[in-house]
């Protein structure tokens, strides 16, 4: 099982503080140094649930310079909002400074408001064949291919982005959430796959998986693709200590994501019948209880949240359904020098995922006494 770091912060910082980005610098470093094969940057706009991220490209060159040998991926572009020249340009740069260390997740996305974007309105509705068009433009043009377009006179010119990458081809993944349709896209273009477990059940997904790896042999591409499924991650000595850390950051953080998904809750793609809740007249008394349920929820079924036990019972798991790689999200509110010592409590399972003849550290094998 590979592990890999992913954020996705709500962005609650004031305005002046110069420590936003400290958390995801510190901890990309670490990873760099420990053995995780890739860090993910998100893309989000006009809300403060991922916000820290308006450009995965931005952020991914920052950690381009500051890192050496770990994988650099975006998490997702939300390919839709974009021309594939531009993705191809900005992405070229990243892989230039990185030395070759740029994967892409590419989404279609699902927030209405974030098709206001440079004109993009009408491309909401017919967001999944534009996604899978621009994919295959997106491919083309990192492949040195040259694109004609119409100038201002009217004139065709052919195009060929610059800067050359290292890379001869990009490494992508699609982002899927809980319909097999993407998931079968995904195997049947012979690409990477990005999920999670919101929404879903472990036997849920390993249903997708079989079919996003039955797609990927029937249509004839070599190997077999990359399934990663992103999980809320905070490992320490124990359930509970890990329960009082993370419970009210993590209520804070669900809060952020309902807020942002009130206005759309039809388009939520988790939620069945979102277009029938009304989230005003529901009292905080209720919201409340639900933002409680859903974090036991995570803890207990959807996470890698808890003890070094309780982890790796979670990535056997996932290694049982046919997952390749943990995206460990850290900043979900917790402390940031919490969340930095609790990496190397992270690694631990890492290592011991991937080699149970290890013997167990000492912090283990106290909570088996």
């Amino acid at each position: 099982m590979e592990f890999s770091l992913f954020y996705f912060a709500n962005d609650e910082a004031e305005a002046t503080d110069p420590n936003k980005y400290r958390l995801i610098l510190e901890s990309a470093q670490w990873a760099d140094r420990n053995g995780f094969v890739r860090v993910w940057t998100p893309e989000r706009h006009f809300h403060s649930f991922g916000g820290l991220s308006p450009n995965p490209s931005v952020l991914a060159s920052a950690l381009a310079a500051c890192t050496e040998r770990i994988q650099l991926c975006s998490g997702s572009v939300v390919l839709p909002l974009h021309d594939p020249i531009r993705v191809a340009e900005e992405w070229a740069v990243v892989d230039n400074i990185s030395g070759g260390r740029v994967g892409l997740g590419l989404a279609s996305g699902w927030v209405p408001n974030d098709f206001v974007i440079d004109g993009h309105q009408a491309d909401f509705a017919c967001r999944k064949q534009v996604f899978e068009d621009k994919i295959r433009l997106l491919q083309r043009l990192w492949a040195g291919e040259k694109h004609t377009l119409i100038n201002p006179h009217g004139e065709e010119v052919s195009v060929q982005t610059i800067p050359r990458p290292l890379q001869p081809e990009v490494p992508i993944w699609i982002t899927a959430a809980a319909n097999p349709e993407t998931f079968r896209q995904a195997g049947e273009m012979g690409v990477n796959l990005l999920t999670h477990l919101l929404g879903q059940t472990t036997q849920a997904l390993a249903e997708k998986i079989a079919v996003y790896r039955e797609a990927w042999r029937d249509a004839g591409h070599p190997g077999s693709g990359t399934m990663t499924v992103m999980l809320h991650t905070l490992v320490g000595s124990s359930d509970e200590e890990v329960h009082e850390v993370a419970r009210d950051p993590m209520k804070r953080y669900l809060a952020g994501s309902l807020n942002l998904a009130q206005e759309h809750l039809e388009s939520v793609p988790f939620l069945k019948r979102g277009g029938d809740i009304d989230l005003e007249n529901v009292s905080d008394e209720l919201v409340d209880q639900v933002l409680e349920a859903s974090f036991e929820k995570y803890f207990h079924m959807g996470s890698l949240l808890g003890s070094y036990e309780k982890c790796l019972d979670t990535v056997d798991a996932l290694t049982a359904i046919d997952v390749d790689e943990v995206a460990c999200l850290i900043d979900f509110g917790v402390d940031t020098d919490t969340v930095l010592a609790s990496l190397e409590k992270l690694n631990v399972v890492r290592v011991l995922a991937n080699d149970p003849t290890i013997d167990e550290p000492e912090p283990m094998q106290a909570q088996r006494v």
